[in-house]
């Protein structure tokens, strides 16, 4: 087994909805060195974040974090990933509430008396706020020991049944609809600023932030450079084959029983059921080398990936012949639209089988 960081990546991408059975797995982002441990309760942990990373707000300003910073939105992330119902935009509307309040560092305050006695990355004076969302302890948010702490912010901030502050003052899970509200109205929802339309422009900033520390993204057609880009058509990038909440893992890698003709034999990928139509995603950067419809597969594309010098390929099976949206010799990026689940070749219903293939197309 070649033991390169993103054949390794990649086949976690793969094994990650078995976290129930094999315990953890670890995406590892090769252009950061960050980690993302992905816990058995769905949850994550960031290990070794970057010394700086450099992201960019929708009116085109570049902004510079250092790792401080980036350690403060680990802990953000990590905290909201273990929080029932905030999922993915409710921690990239707490990243974007921390960019626009803080510059996501943990400030204390000249006027509140001892929010200087505890690690800080600065000093502000606005009222009595202090941390990274600015929070006031005259308004209920906690004590100044607790708004000190970065992890107490994140979860004051996300709120909800189990939050600190039992929805007074509101955090993000206690706003009624705030799933269906733009994402800088959400954090207006939660931070009640007199300048509420400050938070939408740290939108992109802080999806580059989230899709750095984690390694991945899930919405089609949004991967993002997350460092400097790969050259030499080198992969950088991995994302998760099927949009986050479409889809159920139904039968791992592995021996089985086959379900159609009965025989005990390997199974070579891992089955996602996901409703007919589903977007299904280029999990890295590559060159489609099959795109075609027949035999057992169905509709069949193979896509191969450079890394490290070595090749790897995924494989994504069972799309209608109207479903394959690909060319050979496409070029194509991690989370790019390919093609939609479907129930072509050897198919009980509908259904994603995916591939990792060391060595290639035919590996």
């Amino acid at each position: 087994m070649v033991k390169k960081l993103l054949i390794i990546a990649l086949a976690l991408v793969l094994l990650s909805p078995m976290l129930g059975l094999v315990g953890v797995a670890v995406l590892m982002n090769p252009a950061t060195g960050a980690t993302c441990t992905v816990n058995a309760d769905g949850s994550v942990t960031i290990g070794e974040v970057p010394d700086e990373l450099t992201v960019e707000t929708a009116d085109g300003q570049r902004v510079t974090l250092g790792r401080e910073q980036l350690s403060h939105a680990a802990t953000i992330i990590e905290t909201g990933s273990g929080i029932d119902g905030v999922g993915r935009d409710g921690i990239q509307i707490a990243l974007m509430a921390a960019l626009t309040e803080s510059s996501l560092r943990m400030l204390a305050n000249s006027t509140v008396p001892g929010s200087e006695d505890h690690p800080n990355d600065g000093v502000g004076s606005d009222n009595d706020s202090l941390g990274l969302f600015q929070m006031r302890p005259s308004t209920g948010w906690g004590s100044v020991a607790e708004l000190m702490d970065s992890q107490y912010q994140a979860q004051a901030f996300f709120g909800g049944p189990d939050g600190p502050n039992a929805g007074s003052p509101r955090g993000l899970l206690d706003i009624p609809g705030w799933e269906d509200m733009d994402k800088g109205e959400a954090a207006q929802a939660v931070e009640v600023s007199a300048y509420p339309d400050r938070y939408q422009n740290y939108e992109p900033a802080a999806a580059t932030i989230l899709d750095t520390l984690t390694g991945t993204t899930t919405n089609p057609g949004e991967a993002v450079a997350v460092a400097a880009p790969a050259t030499g058509g080198e992969t950088s990038r991995v994302v998760f084959p099927l949009p986050e909440g479409t889809w159920v893992m139904t039968s791992p890698f592995g021996m089985r029983q086959h379900p159609i003709t009965g025989e005990h034999k390997l199974h070579t990928g891992t089955d996602f059921s996901a409703p007919d139509g589903t977007a299904i995603l280029a999990a890295a950067d590559g060159t489609v080398t099959v795109a075609e419809y027949s035999g057992g597969y169905g509709g069949l594309i193979v896509i191969e990936h450079q890394v490290n010098g070595n090749t790897v390929a995924t494989a994504y099976a069972h799309m209608w012949e109207h479903g394959i949206h690909v060319q050979t010799g496409d070029q194509v990026t991690a989370g790019q639209h390919i093609g939609d689940v479907g129930s072509s070749g050897n198919s009980t219903g509908p259904h994603l089988h995916f591939e990792v293939r060391e060595g290639g197309t035919d590996g």
